[in-house]
């Protein structure tokens, strides 16, 4: 394999995966917003000195990981699955550093779906600038002070700076309260969505969902959407699950020794995965379907076949 380089993978998936889902796409929205997620996932490599120095391990002495590990973070459409951006990098990194380098690559009208794991003010601060939307779950520690009930059941909330205390906390929380502006650099006023998943077996109380969204007006999402629509988060799971099972194989370990050639087997995973997911969504439309109603393993048996089918004949032959 000709051995491309690191920085030039990645060039050629940002000069292609543009947006998929049209207007016309199921599932794809929340009335004007392009929803989106973000996501992790790691992938095994060989075991050379190479890969272990370049990437890493998952834990250490006698529980440590038996390949090296690759972690990959990806923003994803969670209507088409398809991967909009991605970074790959050591698995010590861990998921909110690399996600820290996606979220400037936001956009105004995408709203932004993350799990409480990516939480932290930095990133809420750095994802919020860009523009959009933002819907993501809270930490359990996260404290949420009161500041307005709002009449769908939702209430507004400011997130405080970390390194503000006290006398200057309380001062902040007061000035949200009275409606006067706290200033991007202090605190972020916020949206909190609270409700209750029940237990599914039947012998528990359930679990309590707190949402963070940066729309602050009921009219222009209601509670019960904003809910909905954080469910989609798992679409990019899905993802996850389509290129690590289905498209890579399942447990595969990835073939390449060097670690300039396994950011370019990453690269490449996500370049195919992207073009299915365009595939995908583009016959879902056709056929005035959900994407998800499109069998993804399917799909791919189609691609392998044909491009097995014309693998053989020589390129003189298709002129």
């Amino acid at each position: 394999r000709k051995r491309l380089g690191r920085d030039v993978m990645p060039e050629i998936f940002e000069g292609v995966a543009e947006a998929v889902a049209t207007s016309d796409t199921r599932g794809a929205w929340l009335r004007e917003w392009r929803l989106l997620a973000i996501d992790g996932f790691e992938v095994d490599l060989p075991d050379t000195p190479a890969n272990a120095g370049e990437f890493g391990y998952a834990g250490s002495g006698d529980s440590r990981s038996a390949f090296p590990k690759a972690r990959v973070v990806a923003l994803a459409e969670c209507g088409t699955h398809a991967f909009l951006a991605a970074e790959a990098g050591a698995y010590p990194a861990g998921e909110k550093t690399v996600a820290s380098r996606l979220y400037p690559r936001l956009n105004p009208g995408e709203l932004l779906t993350a799990d409480r794991n990516f939480y932290s003010w930095d990133a809420w601060e750095l994802a919020a600038g860009t523009g959009a939307a933002l819907l993501w779950r809270a930490p359990a520690q996260l404290g949420l002070p009161v500041v307005a009930v709002l009449p769908d059941g939702s209430y507004l909330s400011v997130l405080v700076r970390p390194g503000i205390r006290r006398g200057r906390r309380a001062a902040v929380i007061e000035a949200a309260r009275a409606g006067q502006d706290t200033g991007p650099g202090d605190a972020h006023l916020v949206r909190v969505v609270e409700y209750d998943v029940p237990d599914r077996a039947g012998s528990g109380p359930g679990e309590l969902i707190v949402l963070l969204t940066t729309i602050t007006d009921p009219g222009g999402a209601r509670a019960g959407e904003l809910a909905s629509a954080y469910h989609q988060r798992w679409e990019e799971e899905t993802a996850n699950d389509q290129l690590k099972t289905h498209l890579r194989g399942p447990g595969r370990v990835l073939r390449s020794r060097l670690p300039d050639l396994v950011h370019q087997e990453i690269w490449a995973y996500l370049i195919v995965h992207y073009a299915i997911s365009v595939l995908i969504a583009r016959a879902a439309e056709a056929a005035d379907l959900d994407p998800d109603r499109v069998s993804y393993t399917r799909v791919l048996r189609i691609i392998r076949r044909t491009a097995t089918g014309t693998a053989a004949f020589p390129p003189s032959a298709l002129d």
